[in-house]
């Protein structure tokens, strides 16, 4: 009897053919994955930049932020929890 790995020319079994597809596939999608989360981090680095640039300029990062949360959300959205804000407020006299 000979296996696969004295005797190159014997053909693998159906099962360890599609365990190494299988295997093969699970590590280029586990290696994509790495390369995206390194792409989040260097995204992240480099708003941390921007941030701080906006920040020496001396614009307020806190408000800078609340605008680009604003900017991602619909118009009427906004819209309707500011008049709820807007009451909420005027019932509690501010």
């Amino acid at each position: 009897m000979s296996d696969t790995s004295t005797n190159p020319d014997v053909v693998e079994s159906e099962g360890d053919a599609t365990y190494r597809v299988t295997a093969n596939e699970l590590r280029q999608f586990v290696e994509r994955i790495e390369r995206l989360d390194a792409e989040k981090k260097d995204l992240a680095e480099q708003q941390k930049e921007v941030m701080s640039e906006a920040k020496a300029r001396g614009y307020d990062t806190k408000v800078l932020r609340k605008v680009i949360a604003l900017r991602k959300r619909d118009k009427d959205d906004i819209a309707e929890e500011e008049a709820v804000l807007d009451m909420y407020k005027e019932a509690l006299g501010m």
